[in-house]
């Protein structure tokens, strides 16, 4: 019988999954918004839905992660916690052996991490940073459209926008191919945010082995059947 550990909660699982489809979407939208010939290209009615939809989408890339934070500072205490900590020598030996490891799964051995990899604290530091910088930017340029502020800060918040843009296409690529498991080691990991949330007792042992002996130990978070805790 295949054990299972719950790595993340219902509500996580809801405000990432809202968070990246809405950053998606984001993403193609902001296409015709920014790009004078695509928007140039399709029926001007279109375009305004377009514009329209963008800027819902980014009350709701905002406002998602900000609200699901208020009402559960301690899962935020949590992850921060994964993100800020001292670094050992497994986490600089596994960002070392990143690469090769791409390469040849099957002949480059990883060392066992903690919670969080010390490749996921880079890619997913670098991916708040770019979240942030996009956010901040577009709020500035939708307001700055209604109040006409200065027009050399407007044009700083573009470039803002257009480069923040740009950083978050490459790690949230680099994030999906990982993420959604296309990469062979990491087959099935998507069930960890768009699935149940759990993962396998080998496959935590595997990714994480620091993390899943502890929880093993502990087993609050373990069932043998992953139906039963759904």
């Amino acid at each position: 019988m295949t054990r299972y550990i719950k790595r993340h909660t219902l509500q996580a699982r809801i405000t990432h999954d809202v968070f990246a489809i809405s950053c998606i979407l984001l993403a193609l939208s902001g296409l015709f918004v920014f790009i004078p010939q695509l928007a140039a290209a399709v029926p001007s009615d279109v375009v305004f839905a377009i514009r329209m939809s963008h800027r819902v989408l980014g009350v709701i890339f905002i406002a998602v992660p900000v609200v699901s934070g208020l009402t559960a500072p301690k899962g935020v205490r949590h992850l921060f916690g994964n993100y800020f900590v001292k670094w050992d020598k497994d986490d600089v030996l596994w960002l070392k052996r990143f690469v090769p490891y791409m390469l040849a799964p099957k002949k480059v051995h990883m060392p066992d991490q903690h919670e969080v990899k010390s490749g996921q604290r880079v890619a997913d530091g670098a991916l708040i940073i770019g979240a942030l910088a996009i956010a901040v930017s577009g709020v500035a340029l939708l307001v700055g459209s209604d109040a006409q502020p200065d027009a050399g800060l407007l044009l700083a918040m573009r470039l803002v926008h257009d480069i923040a843009f740009l950083w978050l296409c490459v790690f949230g690529i680099a994030h999906i191919y990982l993420g959604a498991g296309i990469f062979q080691p990491y087959r099935g990991t998507y069930r960890l945010m768009f699935g149940n949330g759990k993962v396998s007792e080998s496959d935590a042992l595997y990714h994480w082995g620091y993390w899943a002996r502890a929880e093993i130990e502990k087993g609050e978070k373990t069932t043998d059947d992953e139906e039963a805790t759904k």
